[in-house]
């Protein structure tokens, strides 16, 4: 892997150099305590380069003993936002002139000058006070303020959002999110590979697959480890079985947004289904267990093949029995076409993925835009939308089920003629190495970045999710929409917060 090294003056040039005017997003941008190895705090940008279907990464250079900051990166890319102020909290580097300085992660109940992910974190920088975190919103006559969380009536995980309206009109939302930020880049740290995958595999619930399997590529390419292919076959059969589990179950959750209630129960039963299919194909319903470092656990046996295309054709039949109710039911096109629209150039802008990025005519699918798995052997498109609505992001979702049908229909046949069983490649560590992996979660890309030390023990890992790249969009989404709207809105994004607290 090819690192840039560059001064923090650069960071303007080389952003620009690598984005191209922001048609290569930016997919990550994080910091790195490097002071024991001599070369200071460093700060990461990671590009997307769909021409060489790789990554192009710089990292700033900073002096410990000196002036902690640098020329904001994100009036140039406004991806980077999200990104500059969670290095602030977590190292301490100042991005001056950003148009948002407040806390991202650590709320006012951590200390100013608690830099959490230095190597040495001193007792007395937990003693400088309090942060203060203000809220933004809009004033006026006639405006007022309706403020929802950070605990709310159902069991989702805490957020809170302020919205300043005008009658039920939403004139702009603030999004404060992180509530229950758990520390798990710096838990791993010392840990080997092996010894983190039980924590990096329960990130997120509903992305057990893509974590695992970006955390796992990204050791396997600092090794230079090939992972057999019938091990790579799994994988990537377990990465589409767990896109059909979460898409069936956002379809069922996006009617719940306006009381549609037999497509919410339909949902519900098919996605029950899944889950139970989940659970005799992994033993977890979450898919848990089975993709480990250089390969996978355990195979997939002919009888599993065939429990596998069983319930899935049943499912399938569902889908598309949902999408005929959707589109008889007037009364719910009429709630979901020109609701929460994010335009195309705000989609970009903001580097989004997954289905938030499809449905606005921003086709980013690391399963087109990188190899890695079996799917430069299978025969898919990409589903995109232009409108950018409600309706659109349920369409992408109604669509990539069929395609992910059709890619676990090719993959069972590609296991059932591989001769090799060999499930496991070997892993030897030896010396410092670092490498990044990628893949696509139900949600758009998921993004993991490690390095080993001398040891093969963990010394960084970045997580970078789908939902930490799309939150930013929807307070754009919610904006000129009524605010009965925002349940059915929130649910079209169908955002993870355990994914951006990890």
């Amino acid at each position: 892997m090819s690192i840039m090294k560059i001064s923090p003056e650069a960071m303007h040039e080389t952003a620009h150099m690598f984005s191209i005017d922001n048609y290569h997003p930016l997919t990550a941008m994080f910091g790195r305590d490097e002071t024991a190895s001599g070369l200071g705090y460093t700060i990461y940008m990671v590009f997307e380069n769909f021409e060489k279907r790789d990554m192009d990464i710089a990292k700033a250079v900073f002096d410990p003993h000196g002036h902690l900051e640098y020329e904001t990166l994100t009036k140039l890319v406004p991806a980077a936002a999200w990104f500059e102020r969670e290095i602030k909290d977590m190292f301490g580097i100042i991005p001056k002139g950003h148009p948002d300085p407040r806390p991202l992660v650590l709320h006012e109940n951590f200390p100013e000058g608690f830099f959490p992910l230095r190597k040495v974190v001193r007792k007395n920088q937990q003693e400088r006070g309090k942060r203060e975190y203000k809220m933004r919103t809009s004033d006026g006559e006639g405006l007022f303020e309706v403020p929802v969380g950070p605990i709310h009536a159902g069991i989702i995980e805490p957020g809170h959002f302020r919205f300043s309206q005008a009658g039920e009109s939403m004139l702009q939302l603030d999004a404060k999110l992180f509530f229950t930020h758990r520390g798990i880049e710096k838990a791993v740290e010392g840990k080997t590979p092996d010894e983190a995958l039980h924590i990096v595999e329960r990130i997120c619930g509903a992305c057990s697959v893509s974590n695992t399997w970006s955390f796992c590529q990204a050791v396997e390419k600092a090794l230079d480890v090939k992972v057999p292919r019938r091990a790579e076959i799994i994988r990537t059969l377990l990465s589409e079985l767990e896109r059909i589990v979460n898409h069936v179950g956002d379809i069922g959750n996006m009617p719940a947004g306006v009381g549609f209630n037999p497509a919410i129960s339909l949902g519900g039963r098919l996605k029950e289904q899944t889950m139970r299919l989940c659970e005799a194909v992994a033993g977890n319903r979450f898919l848990r267990g089975v993709i480990v470092p250089g390969g996978v656990r355990q195979d997939i046996t002919h009888e599993l093949i065939v429990e596998i295309r069983e319930v899935l054709k049943k499912v399938r039949f569902g889908v598309a029995d949902m999408g005929i109710m959707f589109k008889e039911q007037d009364s719910f096109q009429n709630r979901v076409q020109t609701t929460g629209i994010v335009p195309k150039e705000v989609a970009v802008d903001l580097a989004m993925v997954g289905v938030g990025a499809r449905a606005s005519g921003f086709a980013h699918d690391s399963r087109k835009d990188f190899d890695y798995g079996m799917y430069p052997e299978l025969d898919f498109e990409v589903c995109t939308h232009k409108s950018g609505d409600v309706a659109a992001r349920l369409l992408v979702r109604l669509e990539e089920l069929e395609v992910s049908f059709k890619l676990v229909d090719q993959l069972l046949k590609l296991l059932e003629n591989c001769e090799d069983n060999t499930l496991k490649a070997d892993l030897a560590y030896n010396g410092p190495r670092e490498s990044w992996g990628i893949s696509e979660s139900p949600r758009g890309s998921n993004f993991h970045y490690v390095a080993l030390d001398n040891e093969g023990k963990i010394d960084r890992l970045f997580v970078r999710s789908a939902s930490y790249a799309n939150w930013p969009a929807v307070p754009f989404a919610v904006t000129g929409n009524i605010i009965p709207d925002f349940p059915l809105i929130n649910k079209s994004f169908e955002l993870c917060y355990a994914c951006i607290d990890r």
